[in-house]
């Protein structure tokens, strides 16, 4: 038995190598080549020390005797239980090649959709952040100068500008304290979250968040109707497919409502009405899943409803960036011009201060 090699970076490699080896794999053995030459070719000809070693390994399972599947179940962080799980259907139908070009489809958009959401999201994390930096430094480092300078008009200042003066002053005095404070929140927050109610808490929250939240809900559904779709077009056995998509979903909320839907359609229900009345299940899925079932057609339908939820997502991504822009400067504007103008307002009124 040949020994599983310790990948360096497996977060990385499969961002950056899973897809194309996926591709590359179906169009080889669509050609004709058998498994084992065409494993050996992508090895020889793998850039990356890292996945060679994958290859390698794969080419020793095949050797060996092993389907390929066995060899890429040896590594959970490259091939998940969907991929292993599809590729077994492949080598059990007789269409891997099919099969492997339609899981590197849904990988790559998959991955580009993801990436879109996380952009979107990230944006204003950053400007926020950002903002509040500079009025950190503000605070810290210019506020002492001018809170010096007007210290010897020996008159009252505005309000806004004693507000900021008595924060610097705290900040300056007890910075150590509001380090402290928000290393223990942030680590607190961690671990809470690292815990199953936590996490189960905090994906809920994601869902229900003011515009974010449906941006979770829609990217969600769709990825879990295209996955199924193709697990179950694949020939991947329904309640196996249910449970795979469900931990592959990425949300705790979304995983328990598949999770109890399987359930349901183990006992012989019909997914539509497993699925209705679940948490986050929306209504015109569950119906199109039925007219669907009532066809014949449920993987068609499926795969209709993840087209149209992409596309609520695209539509949502792409007005959230044009909304979100001037909304963010004007927030940036607000947070750091409210900390000049206290800090000159006292200059404006040196008049009355000086009498």
């Amino acid at each position: 038995m040949a020994n599983i090699p310790k990948i360096k970076g497996a977060k990385k490699l499969a961002k950056t190598e899973v897809v194309p080896f996926t591709r590359q794999l179906a169009s080889m053995i669509g050609a004709g080549m058998p498994i084992l030459s065409t494993v050996q070719t992508l090895e020889e000809q793998c850039a990356n020390p890292e996945f060679k070693k994958v290859l390698g390994h794969l080419r020793e399972k095949i050797e060996g005797g092993d389907p390929l599947s066995s060899g890429l179940a040896s590594f959970p962080a490259l091939f998940d239980d969907m991929y292993v799980n599809m590729v077994v259907a492949g080598e059990q139908s007789g269409e891997f090649a099919g099969i492997m070009k339609r899981l590197a489809s849904i990988m790559q958009a998959t991955a580009r959709l993801k990436g879109k959401v996380k952009s979107a999201m990230t944006y204003p994390t950053v400007i926020v952040s950002i903002a509040l930096l500079m009025a950190a430094g503000l605070i810290q480092f210019v506020v002492p100068i001018f809170a010096e300078m007007f210290s010897g008009f020996g008159k009252p200042l505005p309000s806004l500008t004693q507000s900021l003066v008595d924060i610097s002053e705290f900040v300056k005095h007890y910075w150590y304290y509001v380090g402290g404070t928000v290393i223990v929140v942030v680590l607190l927050f961690r671990k809470w979250k690292s815990t199953e109610r936590g996490r189960y808490k905090f994906d809920e929250f994601k869902l229900k968040m003011p515009v974010f939240g449906q941006l979770n809900l829609k990217s969600g559904i769709g990825r879990f109707c295209r996955l199924l779709a193709q697990m179950t077009n694949a020939g991947v056995p329904i309640l196996k497919s249910l449970e795979v998509v469900a931990l592959s979903i990425g949300n705790r909320v979304l995983e328990k409502s598949i999770l109890d839907a399987r359930k349901e359609v183990e006992q012989g229900n019909q997914l539509n009405v497993a699925l209705d009345g679940k948490p986050f299940m929306p209504v015109i899925m569950v119906r199109m899943i039925a007219a669907g079932e009532k066809a014949g057609k449920v993987e068609d339908m499926l795969d209709s409803v993840a087209d149209s939820y992409d596309e609520e997502v695209e539509a949502l991504l792409s007005t959230l960036t044009s909304l979100m822009e001037p909304f963010l400067m004007v927030f940036l504007g607000a947070i750091i011009g409210t900390i000049v103008l206290a800090m000159f307002l006292p200059i404006f009124n040196m008049g009355s201060l000086a009498t």
